[in-house]
């Protein structure tokens, strides 16, 4: 089984059994030599802190984000200006050092659940 396989089957094997899945999981991802791996703290509104994880490996980008003790990973898809991610019923906007994130079960009028500014770039 190739590398790339064996890390799907290991999540397979998690989301289909919760104890599997509380125990947590590691999946391992062959990343090419252009690849960039940042960690970004945001200062949010109305929410405590955030710190995402950003994986930058061309063609896949990816956004690990904590939030309500789940860890929630978003991939890319596109969009019309800045990066658009997608996770199950989350959508997260980033542009320039702003993200927001929304839950689109709630409706398209609906405040997003995050909106945060990068601490490093911060006023």
């Amino acid at each position: 089984m190739s590398h790339r396989g064996l890390g799907l089957a290991v999540v397979a094997a998690a989301l289909a059994s919760p104890a599997i899945a509380d125990a947590g999981v590691t999946l391992g991802l062959t990343l090419g030599g252009n690849t960039e791996i940042k960690t970004v703290q945001y200062t949010c509104k109305n929410h405590d802190p955030v710190t995402m994880q950003y994986v930058n490996a061309e063609p896949n980008f990816l956004a690990v984000l904590p939030l309500d003790g789940k860890s929630l990973i978003f991939v890319s898809v596109l969009a019309a200006s800045g990066t658009k991610y997608a996770s199950g019923q989350y959508e997260l906007f980033s542009k320039g050092p702003e993200i927001s994130l929304q839950d689109t079960t709630e409706g398209l009028d609906a405040a997003p659940v995050l909106q945060c500014t990068a601490d490093d770039l911060a006023p």
